[in-house]
């Protein structure tokens, strides 16, 4: 943009007013009027080729690079987001699985607590009866040391009874023998 011309224009607007001012004939008026527009057509494609040099040299590709960056950042965030997913999703299935494998331990925990108590009733029960035979073998045992003593004590009954009547009669009587 030139200084000349921008002078040029700033005198032709002085111009203007003080014709206006004076009351000059239109026609200087629109000649006037025409020369500033003439003037100004060099402004207009300055401003537009600034515009489009803009557009092209900074707007563009200052846009793209920000819709770069956003889909960039919104990518990572989808990521992120997948990733959190996936990691709940992984938390999950390793809850599962140790839900399973506690179950597991319990139910084996169960099955051998179920397998003692058998073993234990077993070994109760033939400690039972090995201590119900060695009660009847005692008992038998018993029973014939009754009979035994009993045979015995019958059998010295006779001898018995015959010191006892020597002992209580006087010594030239003699015993009278049992009627049985």
């Amino acid at each position: 943009m030139d200084w000349g011309a921008v002078c040029e224009k700033s005198a032709n607007l002085k111009k203007f007013q003080r014709l206006s001012r004076t009351g000059e004939s239109m026609d200087q008026i629109l000649k006037q009027l025409g020369d500033l527009i003439v003037g100004s057509i060099p402004t207009a494609i300055l401003f537009i080729l600034l515009v489009v040099a803009y557009r092209a040299l900074l707007y563009g590709p200052l846009t793209r690079t920000l819709a770069e960056r956003r889909e960039r950042t919104q990518g990572a965030v989808e990521k992120a987001a997948a990733a959190i997913a996936a990691a709940d999703a992984k938390s999950q299935e390793y809850e599962a699985k140790l839900r399973a494998a506690r179950a597991e331990i319990f139910r084996h925990r169960e099955q051998l607590i179920h397998q003692w108590n058998t073993e234990r009733d077993h070994v109760l029960a033939s400690a039972r009866l090995a201590a119900q035979e060695r009660v009847r073998a005692a008992e038998a045992a018993l029973k014939q040391q009754a009979g035994e003593a009993h045979k015995q004590i019958e059998g010295s009954t006779e001898q018995l009874a015959s010191q006892i009547l020597q002992a209580i009669l006087p010594p030239g009587v003699a015993p009278m023998e049992s009627a049985r």
